[in-house]
């Protein structure tokens, strides 16, 4: 048996490519030992806690720290063996790339799982559809700089030189932002869209000269359906360097009226019609309580009449603009108030028809 156990095979004895196996076999049987107390035993007491933190972390680490072990134990299991030189280098190199490809793996679980748990139901929460479009844009970048870093750093310490492959992704990050510097301003516009939230879907904006409904609030771009009907897509690059209107927040509508009554009222009659105006105003519930009314001037054809109301915020700004003047019409008629339009008279000196 000692005889066979001195067998040399590609350079190591029989018995020390059995230990190299052993060694292996147990890293596998620690992997599954370890991945059992995970399941029953750490997951039994961060399930009787209250954050649901903890749990999170022992789901997402209990695998890559199972294939962790394991890849340990191959290596330390091959470690035993002599090899040629350029294998035990391969060897030596792999294992660093592959235990820097778990780490991140690892990183990357962790920050999906977060991600799911308390920022997907968060942003669902938000009245703004911005949040639920740029989230996952954010989860994609991040694990793409996880996986990054993992790579460049497994790289690093296998011994390669990463610095060109880091200048050269420079170099090409540079020209790729030169290239796509619109796309670039518009997605930070989309950004500032988000954060100061000038508005949200369904508002009534104002801005680069288009008036209408937010009906889309996209990455690069946002969508309104103007007052005619029509949808525009507008950069979200405009939003950060135009002044944006949100007709939707205002707290009331200001409504001015000028009225031009003859020149043959009275005083008399222009006070009854300042009265009636009041008593109008106070009548429509749509109306807020503040009002500026006046008598303001004399005009070419008319003595006019400011009238300033504000319609309440949620009412029907139509109807009760409607509301309002059709009562002024009916109550100034009533009472023989007449309004002035343009009229001219022309005084002809005698004689003059004559020449």
């Amino acid at each position: 048996m000692t005889e066979l156990l001195e067998q040399t095979y590609y350079g190591n004895t029989l018995q020390t490519w059995l230990i190299a196996l052993g060694i292996i076999v147990l890293s596998a049987l620690l992997g599954k030992v370890v991945y059992w107390v995970f399941s029953r035993i750490v997951r039994g007491v961060t399930s009787r806690t209250k954050s649901k933190l903890d749990d999170i972390i022992v789901d997402m680490v209990e695998e890559p720290v199972v294939f962790l072990l394991i890849t340990f134990g191959i290596w330390f299991g091959l470690s035993q063996l002599t090899l040629p030189e350029i294998m035990e280098v391969s060897i030596g190199n792999a294992y660093h790339v592959i235990f820097a490809l778990l780490i991140g793996w690892m990183l990357s679980r962790l920050f999906d799982a977060i991600y799911q748990e308390y920022l997907v139901p968060w942003a669902s929460k938000t009245e703004n559809d911005l949040d639920d479009q740029l989230l996952p844009v954010l989860s994609k970048g991040v694990k793409m700089i996880i996986w990054a870093m993992a790579v460049i750093i497994g790289l690093n310490n296998a011994g390669y030189n990463v610095g060109a492959l880091i200048a050269g992704l420079g170099i090409g990050g540079l020209a790729l932002a030169m290239a796509a510097k619109d796309t670039v301003s518009n997605i930070f516009g989309g950004f500032t869209i988000f954060s100061d939230q000038p508005f949200k879907i369904n508002d009534r904006v104002k801005v680069a000269g288009y008036d209408g409904t937010v009906s889309e609030i996209g990455v690069r771009s946002t969508r309104l359906r103007t007052l005619e009907g029509r949808e525009v897509t507008i950069p979200n690059a405009k939003f950060a360097d135009a002044p944006v209107e949100n007709v939707t927040r205002e707290p009331s509508r200001k409504v001015v009226l000028n009225l031009g009554l003859t020149y043959d009222t009275t005083s008399e009659q222009m006070q009854q019609a300042l009265d009636l105006l009041r008593e109008i105003h106070e009548d429509n519930p749509g109306a807020e309580d503040k009002v500026s009314l006046g008598f303001n001037g004399f005009g070419d054809f008319s003595l006019n009449i400011l009238f300033i109301y504000y319609i309440r915020k949620g009412a029907d700004i139509l109807s009760v603009q409607t509301e309002m003047n059709m009562a002024i019409l009916r109550a100034f008629n009533e009472k023989g108030l007449e309004f002035a339009f343009p009229t001219q008279t022309i005084y002809t000196l005698p004689g003059a028809q004559e020449a």
